[in-house]
């Protein structure tokens, strides 16, 4: 006896106009979401970015071309006494939008890559000090506990196959 297979209805469309896929394409590479990371947590300088991640200076360059050109980070100007005038990253709109993200991807690292002493980076409410964490509601409201609640399904402008 053979057990039918049922197949999620979002499988029937076309995956071309995926926006995972479009966002991949601009995240989907490792110094990429490291440079994010560093302008998260305050890093806003070429030089102090390189020296910090160790990240090559042709790639930390191009990773942030590409951050500026997605409108993810905009450029600012400054000059150190002295110095040629210099620019600094800062999130933009598009970008500080990404904060649930990066929370997202450091709790599933936290939980399963973390040395045995604990995370190296805690992220905290500025106001009160407690732990912010990562949490899915439906738009009724309802709070997903259970990933396997979630069911894909076809959206506005989603195309058949």
């Amino acid at each position: 006896m053979t057990r039918a297979t049922t197949h999620p209805e979002a499988l029937g469309y076309s995956a071309d106009v995926c926006t995972i896929g479009r966002a991949m394409a601009v995240l989907g590479e490792k110094w990429t979401v490291v440079v994010l990371r560093e302008v998260f947590i305050g890093n806003r300088r070429f030089d102090d970015m390189r020296a910090r991640t160790g990240i090559p200076r042709q790639v930390l360059a191009n990773r942030l071309a590409t951050l500026v050109d997605n409108g993810l980070l905009r450029r600012e100007p400054y000059r150190e006494p002295g110095a040629r005038e210099r620019h600094e990253y800062r999130l933009t709109e598009k970008g500080l939008d990404l904060y649930p993200v990066l929370i997202a991807v450091r709790e599933w690292g936290d939980r399963y890559l973390a040395d045995p002493e604990g995370p190296p980076l805690v992220m905290v409410h500025r106001d009160c000090g407690a732990a912010v964490h990562g949490e899915l509601y439906c738009t009724e409201g309802h709070h997903v506990s259970e990933y396997r609640e979630i069911v894909p399904r076809p959206g506005p402008g989603a195309r058949r196959r």
